[in-house]
């Protein structure tokens, strides 16, 4: 599993050491810090003012992935990054070009959040023109956008792209599931399966009191669980032509080139952690 909660929204790592110790599923989780409209922004703004984020934002991710989270010393196996809806703000670039950096040099995965579906080609353009590895970038939530032609213009950057609200569908702009499926085929019979990948992105612990759907609200989400891809959406795959090897590239081979090590962890041998990349 794939933590990506980011330090400002919650992230937790001794509990899932204890989840991952006690079930024995491997959890790879995050460093890094959520788009602007919905994060903590006040302090690396104030930072900002002062011309030192941009220092400080690179000390505190090569401090976490070099030594460990707080005292846990747990270490991240990817950068989580965000940006607005249709705008990547003056906060959200600095994280941005610091992740490129730290990963040019560690070898460290990015994945990132899209906001209701915009803002793909443009973080791929600015990530891979800071010099980060495509092959080690997802773009998230890609299905949030039905334009055929936004997936084209963030694909031609060779990034792997994230199709990974299935279930979310009918509300803050999430188109339906049909319409998803729609648009994965078209990109699968391009030919296009070697960038894509597939995953759930739910929230399992809600911090506070969680939320109280409306009625006409939870017939929409009823669907937005793990389960779901593989209950609902791969079979309607295969009806549409998709085979077991190309669904074997999405959901393995493709996990496996983004998640599985980089030549940075061979070398410095720092994957002892049940939780570490």
């Amino acid at each position: 599993m794939v933590d990506v909660t980011p330090n400002d929204t919650g992230r937790d790592p001794e509990i899932l050491r204890e989840i991952s110790e006690r079930t024995g599923i491997h959890i790879i989780c995050a460093t890094g810090y959520y788009y602007e409209g919905e994060g903590v922004p006040a302090y690396f703004k104030f930072k900002q003012a002062l011309g030192a984020a941009e220092d400080e934002i690179y000390e505190l991710y090569m401090s976490e992935i070099t030594n460990g989270m707080a005292k846990t010393g747990i270490k991240p196996g990817v950068i989580k990054l965000g940006t607005s809806k249709d705008r990547i703000t003056n906060y959200e670039e600095i994280f941005f070009r610091v992740a490129a950096r730290v990963q040019k040099e560690t070898g460290i995965s990015i994945v990132t959040h899209t906001q209701e579906g915009t803002m793909g080609p443009g973080q791929a353009a600015l990530l891979t023109s800071e010099g980060a590895d495509p092959k080690r970038i997802l773009i998230g939530h890609m299905d949030g956008n039905t334009d055929i032609s936004y997936q084209l213009e963030t694909l031609k950057h060779g990034v792997f792209v994230g199709f990974d609200r299935f279930g979310i569908q009918g509300f803050v702009g999430a188109p339906m599931d049909s319409q998803r499926i729609a648009v994965l085929l078209g990109l699968i019979a391009a030919g296009y399966s070697e960038q894509l990948m597939m995953s759930h992105d739910t929230v399992n612990v809600w911090l506070g009191k969680p939320p109280v759907w409306p009625e006409e609200m939870k017939e929409l989400i009823r669907y937005w669980q793990p389960g779901h891809i593989f209950e609902n959406i791969i079979p309607r795959l295969k009806e549409g032509g998709v085979t077991e090897q190309q669904l074997k590239t999405i959901f393995v081979k493709n996990p496996n080139a983004i998640f599985g090590g980089s030549e940075y962890e061979a070398r410095s041998n720092k994957l002892t952690d049940p939780i570490a990349r």
